[in-house]
């Protein structure tokens, strides 16, 4: 797995995750470019899906094991944009604190990612 696209993945999570958290701590709920700033986030998890795929498809396997590697992947590309659809329904700050959950949780599964593939060494 390519080591940039996981640090770029997990930079625009935590980005995204500061960002939700300022309007959090503003009183403010998730706003449109806040959507933007999921999108941007979430291309760059389907981005991972799709080289984590090929990597597989090009016979790599991660040390972890190819099952628990592939639900990671999905599980990190469903992250943010779980969190962004429940952030419709709370039209409060708690919407704003669901989405910088979401980001933190992209983070911290792609540090699992990380881990699962080898630790950089696949």
């Amino acid at each position: 797995m390519i080591g940039a696209l996981t640090v770029s993945v997990s930079v625009a999570a935590l980005l995204l995750a500061v960002w939700c958290g300022y309007a959090t701590a503003r009183d403010q709920s998730t706003k449109d470019w806040h959507f933007l700033g999921m999108a941007v986030v979430s291309v760059l998890a389907l981005a991972q899906l799709v080289v984590g795929i090929v990597e597989l498809a090009q016979g790599r396997k991660p040390v972890g094991g190819t099952a628990l590697f592939l639900a990671y992947l999905v599980g990190a590309l469903l992250a943010v944009p779980a969190a962004g659809f429940m952030s419709l329904l709370e039209h409060t700050r708690w919407g704003s604190a669901i989405v910088t959950a979401g980001g933190l949780i992209l983070a911290v599964l792609e540090v699992r990612l990380f881990d699962i593939w080898g630790g950089g060494h696949g």
